[in-house]
């Protein structure tokens, strides 16, 4: 009712949760064969994890390497701080959900520190600190993840966008809220087929801010690339993830 709905978002990759959180930080989900060698890494749904033998497994570049060099500030919030493995472990992120300590350019431009708990964006969200560029990962609890329950996800996420709102920050924010899969085995809008990878099953798509059309329903064929094209555009004076210009080979 009161601001905007996508419906036709649609999972970046037609694959499962790392592959499209990978997207989600730098359009692409990929296996590199060489550490550290972003010329290694080719195209892959089933991209190597991070375990105590990898950790930095992800060598191409993703949006934060254009943040910090156009002086963005930027965090990656966690539910608790925590980050598992284990699915029964349910105060904690899952690992697929916190892509971003894996990828060399994050450890090459000393960032690490920006991966910070949940508490720090309610105490920036009251003070109007927030940086220009936030992600909000929830735990497993707060996930809507089976077996956790879909209420407790959206009072989570309501309290999140409500600390925003009322928070000095709100005026100038739009809070994009997708979801990287979903637990049906059906719907009636088929995909479009746009490479190897994309797109996966259609997924929602809110957009909460001052600035959102009241009501709107957007039928644009959209997937969380969209989003990084947003930040590209609004902070970074269209900059784009792109071998020819970001500085990086691909």
């Amino acid at each position: 009712k009161n601001f905007v709905l996508q419906d036709h978002m649609f999972e970046t990759p037609g694959s499962w949760s790392l592959p499209d959180h990978l997207y989600e930080v730098s359009g692409w989900s990929a296996t590199c064969t060489k550490t550290g060698d972003p010329m290694s890494c080719h195209s892959s749904d089933m991209p190597t994890e991070r375990h105590p033998g990898d950790t930095v497994p992800f060598a191409w570049t993703d949006i934060t390497w254009l943040l910090h060099r156009h002086h963005v500030s930027w965090a990656y919030y966690l539910d608790h701080g925590a980050v598992t493995v284990n699915l029964k472990n349910l105060g904690a992120t899952s690992i697929h959900w916190n892509p971003l300590p894996g990828f060399t350019d994050v450890h090459k431009d000393k960032q690490l520190g920006s991966m910070r708990p949940l508490s720090v964006f309610y105490k920036s969200a009251r003070a109007g600190t927030l940086p220009k560029v936030s992600w909000v990962m929830p735990d497993f609890k707060d996930s809507e993840h089976s077996p956790a329950l879909v209420s407790t996800g959206q009072a989570h996420v309501t309290k999140l966008i409500n600390a925003v709102m009322r928070g000095p920050d709100w005026k100038s924010c739009a809070i994009f809220i997708d979801w990287d899969d979903w637990g049906g085995f059906y719907d009636n809008v088929v995909p479009p087929k746009v490479d190897a990878l994309s797109y996966g099953i259609r997924v929602p798509g809110l957009v909460i801010s001052p600035y959102a059309k009241t009501g709107y329903l957007d039928h644009q064929v959209l997937s969380t690339n969209a989003y990084l094209k947003f930040i590209e555009d609004d902070f970074m004076g269209g900059a784009r993830l792109n071998p020819a210009t970001d500085g990086r080979p691909d």
